[in-house]
C-alpha cells in the first residue's frame, strides 16, 4: 500500500485533467452524432464485406497501368509545382514576419521597433489568411476560374501552403540561437549575410525536414483535390468509384501508399545527410 511519502504527487492533477478531458470530449461526441454501433450491425457488415471484396484483385491491365503511371506523375507534378510556388512567397514572407533579423532585437535595449512591427503584423495577417482557407476550398474556386485540370490544384496548394510554410519558417528562425546573427548585425553585417551565416546553418535540417513533410502533405492534398476535378490520382479514384471498379481503386490506393512511403524515406535520407 502506498504511503503519503511514496505516492506520486502528480497523480491527482493527472486524474483531474483526465476527467476534464472526458467531460469536454463527451459534448463533441454528442454533437458529432457518433454511433459506433452501425459498424457491428449485420447490414453494415455485409455491405462493407461486399465493398472490400470488390478491391481484390487489384487492376493490373496494361492500359490501366499506363493510365496509373500518368496519373501518378501528374500528382507528383501538382504537389511539386505547388510547393515551389509556395516557397517563392513563404521564404520572403517568413523573413519579414520574423524578429530574428530585427536590428532593434539585436541592439542591447532589445525594444521592438515601431516600423518593424508595422511591417511584420500585416505580413503575419496575410499568412494567417492564406492558411486559414483549406486547399480544397481554393481548389473549388480555381476550378470555377480556370476550369478542370491540374492548374487548379497547383494554385490551391501554392496559396495554402505558402501561409503554412511562412508561419512555421518564421517560428523556426525565432526559436534558433539569435546570438550569432545579432553579433553579425552589430558588427555591421547585412541582414542577408547575418541570416545566411548566423541563422540558416543552425536551422537547415529542421527547415528541410518540415519542407519535405509539407511536400508529402501536398501529395495527399493533391489526391483529395482530384475529387473536385483538379487532376491526378484523386480524379482517377473518383472516376473508378463512380464506375464501381474496385480493383482500379485498390491499385490507385496502393500507388498512393507507395508515394507516401517514398516521401518519408526521402525525408529520413535528407535529415541523415544534414545531421
Amino acid at each position: 500500500m502506498l504511503t503519503r511519502d511514496t505516492r506520486d504527487p502528480a497523480t491527482r492533477p493527472r486524474l483531474l485533467f483526465t476527467l476534464l478531458a472526458l467531460a469536454l470530449l463527451w459534448p463533441g461526441i454528442h454533437f458529432s452524432e457518433l454511433d459506433l454501433s452501425v459498424l457491428v450491425a449485420s447490414d453494415s457488415q455485409s455491405e462493407m464485406g461486399r465493398f472490400v471484396s470488390a478491391f481484390w484483385p487489384p487492376a493490373h491491365g496494361e492500359e490501366f497501368i499506363e493510365l496509373l503511371l500518368q496519373a501518378t506523375l501528374q500528382t507528383l507534378a501538382i504537389a511539386t509545382a505547388g510547393m515551389a510556388l509556395a516557397l517563392l512567397l513563404a521564404i520572403p514572407a517568413s523573413l519579414l514576419a520574423s524578429r530574428a533579423l530585427s536590428l532593434s532585437a539585436a541592439s542591447r535595449a532589445g525594444h521592438p521597433s515601431y516600423w518593424g512591427q508595422l511591417l511584420r503584423w500585416p505580413v503575419r495577417g496575410l499568412l494567417i489568411f492564406l492558411r486559414s482557407v483549406p486547399e480544397i476550398v481554393w481548389a473549388l474556386l480555381f476550378v470555377r476560374a480556370v476550369g478542370l485540370g491540374p492548374t487548379a490544384g497547383v494554385l490551391a496548394i501554392a496559396i495554402t501552403y505558402s501561409g503554412m510554410l511562412g508561419k512555421v519558417y518564421a517560428e523556426i528562425f525565432e526559436s534558433a540561437d539569435q546570438r550569432p546573427a545579432h553579433a553579425l548585425l552589430q558588427s555591421g553585417s547585412s541582414r542577408l549575410a547575418a541570416f545566411c551565416y548566423g541563422i540558416l546553418p543552425n536551422v537547415a535540417a529542421e527547415l528541410l525536414s518540415y519542407t519535405v513533410y509539407r511536400w508529402e502533405c501536398a501529395i495527399r492534398a493533391s489526391v483529395v483535390m482530384g475529387f473536385v476535378g483538379a487532376g491526378g490520382l484523386g480524379q482517377q479514384i473518383d472516376l473508378s468509384l463512380r464506375m464501381f471498379a474496385g480493383g482500379e481503386v485498390a491499385s490507385l490506393l496502393l500507388t498512393f501508399l507507395v508515394l507516401v512511403l517514398l516521401a518519408d524515406q526521402l525525408s529520413r535520407l535528407l535529415r541523415w545527410r544534414l545531421a
